[in-house]
């Protein structure tokens, strides 16, 4: 075998390696959005502990994906497409290890509200918006995967779908707290629980601009479908 096929074969393997990571990183962050979650719905304090010590094996990945994806570049000296794609690597890596802290951040405030009062129907429907998130994340992993750039912008399209969720719930806590002064503090926690969902569809919607252009070349030149925002925005960070 000539010398040029041997280095694209290890070429190959070592994207293959990579890859085999973010899906395995985009794993345990499906999981960590659907027990963060529960974890909220059905009280579970030590279930939230869970997803909290969990986020260190999500973080690990991460540096691994990106540590292997720099030697790619300085071994292998990859050049159009081929750095493209190791490119992609490290920005869908970054982007799944803030969803993994924005689930950290939900089972860290349960934590926190465990023992107050349950708030009518709020984590059922903060568990609604988190499973379309999730559903939104197994689509865009599949799309990376397949290269499939019509899934990657139904994903992308389907944000829309998050923000709506996240201003009904908005309005839904600020009616609560009007209602009854001692859901302020709780609602507050939710309020900044369902924010950091809405973070994860965005990040979400980041990555599938990523399987776009790195099968285009080209970043989307339209404007995101974002519904309107709401007064309250604070939440973006954790």
């Amino acid at each position: 075998m000539p010398p040029s096929e041997h280095i694209v074969s290890g070429f190959d393997r070592d994207l293959e390696g990579i890859q085999a990571q973010i899906m395995r990183m985009g794993g345990l962050v499906e999981e960590a959005i659907a027990r963060a979650t529960e974890a909220l719905e059905t009280r579970d304090a030590e279930q939230a502990r869970a997803v909290r010590d969990g986020d260190r094996a999500i973080d690990a990945l991460e540096e691994q994906v990106n540590e292997e994806a720099a030697r790619i570049i300085a071994q292998r000296q990859p050049i159009a497409t081929d750095l493209r794609t190791v490119l992609t690597v490290f920005r869908v890596s970054t982007n799944l290890e803030r969803i993994g802290d924005y689930a950290k951040n939900i089972a860290k405030r349960t934590e926190t509200i465990i023992d107050s009062p349950p708030v009518n129907g709020t984590a059922a429907s903060l568990r609604r918006m988190a499973r379309q998130v999730e559903l939104m994340l197994k689509d865009v992993l599949d799309a990376y995967i397949q290269r499939d750039i019509a899934m990657a912008a139904d994903v992308r399209a389907r944000d829309r779908d998050v923000d709506q969720m996240y201003s009904a719930l908005f309005r839904e806590y600020l009616t609560f707290m009007m209602e009854d002064p001692r859901n302020i503090t709780t609602c507050m926690h939710l309020h900044f629980m369902a924010k950091n969902i809405e973070r994860m569809g965005d990040h979400v919607t980041s990555i599938a601009e990523q399987v776009i252009y790195l099968v285009t070349g080209d970043m989307p030149d339209d404007d995101r479908p974002k519904q309107d925002a709401t007064a309250l925005d604070a939440g973006r960070g954790v």
